[in-house]
């Protein structure tokens, strides 16, 4: 399954715009933070008041499901800021280009 992050201004006019005229579907709702999906992608669509908006690497990227962030990160070599959400364990690194991927660790 394939995840992206979008940051909404507004979740709602998000959902509408997603859900009715896309044809997700809501799979999460955390609040600030609505999941939407559609065959094998999901959409995590994260308002102004959500820990991505908030922290210092923002952006649209996409989510990559890891099972242990800590040993991903050490294995990467990197020690950037781990936020902690409701939903998880995350951080945001850069590619070679500049291009944020998310790494995220589910309780």
């Amino acid at each position: 399954m394939a995840a992206v992050r979008y940051l909404v201004d507004d979740v709602d006019a998000a959902l509408a715009f997603y859900v009715d005229r896309l044809g997700f579907v809501v799979r999460e709702d955390w609040g600030p933070v609505v999941v939407v999906t559609r065959d094998d992608l999901d959409v995590w669509l994260s308002g102004p008041q959500s820990s991505a908006a908030e922290y210092p690497l923002q952006g649209n990227r996409f989510i990559l499901d890891v099972a242990d962030l800590d040993t991903t990160l050490a294995e990467l070599q990197l020690e950037p800021v781990i936020i902690e959400s409701p939903a998880g364990r995350w951080t945001a690194i850069e590619d070679p280009a500049g291009n944020l991927i998310e790494l995220f660790e589910s309780p």
